[in-house]
């Protein structure tokens, strides 16, 4: 390595300074140690730094570019050193939350904003899930923690889980759906004839699943819970949402609540992690995310 953190900070210092001579008193050391700094990077990467040709030496193509770059650089290293600092004192590099769909994120934002004062280093991704997707992402270690999981975390895979509370469903209908004006409740043999849209559980490990669908109903699946929304609306087929966002929607005119004989129980939402993981990111996180409100109709 012909570069060092010691050469790019003394040309840093003399292109802000404007001189060897200030440069040599902001980093209290004479100016023939900057001087031979120089003269040796000079040397070592084969080019001229600085032109000296005139009264006051100026930067060159070369040198003027190995000053951006290596200001680059220097921020990098800066940060690097912050970032070891702040592992050794127990933050993780990377915190990864997996969110259920069924939560949305911006209801997670203002928490971001709280981190952000601690000055922690970590950085933060989110990542969303549906199903066991979010239970999946822990057992498969692409999440950190867990937001918004549905049911019993799965056994033999060392979770920890609180619960956050309930989630109500209901089954809705566009209006210009056939079941829109049938008799209700709706029997399961007539909802069984019409298609039910489904969003398509994310898990990898874990066995897919998918809720309030009748056996050898037809099926659009979709890639969201959002999707899911809109094919509904689009009266693409029927199916079970969070009463959340059904709610606007039957205001608005675009879908109808049906009561079903069969009807869906609320879900329990838990807030997960893997049994030993202790970082500080991940045990703040764990005790301010608990103090979310799920989102009601």
């Amino acid at each position: 390595m012909r570069l060092s953190l010691d050469a790019l900070e003394t040309l840093d210092a003399i292109a802000e300074a404007g001189s060897f001579a200030r440069a040599a008193e902001r980093l209290h050391r004479v100016p023939s140690a900057l001087t031979y700094t120089v003269n040796k990077l000079e040397s070592d990467l084969g080019v001229a730094i600085f032109d000296r040709s005139g009264k006051r030496a100026e930067l060159t193509a070369a040198g003027r570019e190995l000053l951006v770059q290596g200001r680059d650089l220097l921020r990098q290293a800066e940060t690097l050193e912050r970032r070891v600092k702040r592992v050794a004192q127990g933050w993780e590099t990377q915190l990864t939350i997996a969110v259920d769909e069924v939560l949305p994120l911006a209801g997670l934002f203002e928490l971001v904003r709280e981190f952000d004062t601690l000055g922690s280093g970590t950085r933060l991704r989110f990542t969303q899930e549906i199903f066991g997707g979010t239970w999946d992402a822990l057992i498969d270690k692409r999440a950190d923690l867990a937001i918004a999981a549905p049911g019993d975390a799965p056994d033999g895979f060392g979770l920890r889980s609180v619960e956050m509370g309930r989630l109500d469903f209901v089954y809705a209908v566009s209006p210009q759906h056939e079941l829109a004006d049938a008799p209700e409740p709706l029997a399961a043999a007539l909802i069984a004839r019409h298609r039910s849209v489904v969003a398509a559980d994310t898990s990898r490990r874990l066995p897919a699943r998918s809720l309030g669908v009748q056996p050898n109903q037809d099926m659009l699946v979709v890639p969201t819970l959002a999707a899911k929304l809109q094919a509904q609306i689009a009266g693409l087929g029927v199916g079970y949402l969070p009463r959340h966002l059904v709610a606007p929607q039957v205001e608005a005119g675009r879908l109808r609540i049906k009561a079903v004989e069969e009807d869906r129980d609320s879900v329990m939402l838990r807030m997960a992690w893997r049994a030993g993981d202790d970082g500080k990111a991940l045990a703040w996180f764990r005790e301010r995310a608990a103090t979310i409100g799920l989102p009601t109709a």
